[in-house]
């Protein structure tokens, strides 16, 4: 079994499907849901690391002093190319973790079903290159990405919001949208947060809309989440260092 150290940072946000795709693609998972439970002090024994989502903000050290352990498992992944899986707040957490910024968003929040677009790097990544062009995901954020890591590579994008998935170090990923929800997850952040929900389009959060968006989630992310538990059983060789270049005079 590929053991994967999964990290809850919130109640509100928990594995779903996406603990069934990565259980039926063979990974054993080991969910740790902070503060009450413990957070390794290391990443040995773990072939690879999943951090999820959560309502706090990145930085929110002062009321959650736990999540400065978070970054620092986030930057030794990254650091010693273990295979990551960041995902909204995960995402932020990384991006912050490695030397990026995350602030409130601009243009206000995201949030519903919507459609992303592969940039040039994802059609040879090893987790992205076979997602369709415009893969369906799920939003539901206040924060964003404004500045991703040095040396990150750009693999998702949105015209809002232009950092809403990349890869850093050959094998660390985060995706600043949401995969592995369930219609009754967000029916319940929509009620807690009626302020947020009621920005997307009419009917975008009703059971019947997301029963019918998760379908198409599945479609596109349950083989990704198959591929990330490759990369790190070691089945699945890691992305080509980057290609960046300097432009010439």
């Amino acid at each position: 079994m590929t053991r994967l150290l999964i990290i809850q940072p919130d109640v509100s946000d928990p594995l779903g499907r996406l603990g069934d795709w990565l259980t039926e693609a063979g990974a054993e998972l080991d969910v740790r849901l902070p503060p009450g439970q413990e957070l390794p002090a290391s990443l040995d024994g773990y072939a690879g690391l999943v951090c999820l989502g959560g309502g706090m903000g990145a930085l929110d050290d002062q009321q959650h002093p736990w999540l400065v352990d978070v970054r620092r498992l986030l930057s030794t992944a990254a650091a010693t190319a273990v295979p990551t899986l960041a995902i909204c707040l995960g995402a932020q957490l990384l991006a912050v973790a490695t030397g990026g910024e995350v602030t409130v968003g601009e243009d206000g929040p995201e949030v519903g079903p919507g459609l992303v677009s592969k940039k040039d790097a994802a059609w040879t990544d090893p987790l992205c290159a076979e997602l369709p062009l415009m893969p369906d995901v799920l939003q539901f954020h206040n924060d964003v990405i404004r500045r991703l890591p040095a040396g990150a590579e750009l693999l998702v994008s949105a015209p809002r919001y232009q950092n809403q998935a990349f890869r850093l170090n050959r094998c660390a990923y985060g995706i600043q949208f949401h995969i592995e929800t369930t219609p009754d997850v967000v029916l319940a952040w929509a009620e807690s947060s009626p302020e947020m929900a009621e920005l997307t389009r009419p009917g975008a959060l009703t059971p019947e809309k997301l029963t019918a968006v998760h379908v198409d989630l599945e479609e596109s992310w349950r083989p990704f989440a198959a591929r990330f538990v490759r990369l790190a059983a070691g089945e699945l060789d890691a992305a080509a260092k980057s290609q960046h270049r300097l432009p010439l005079a």
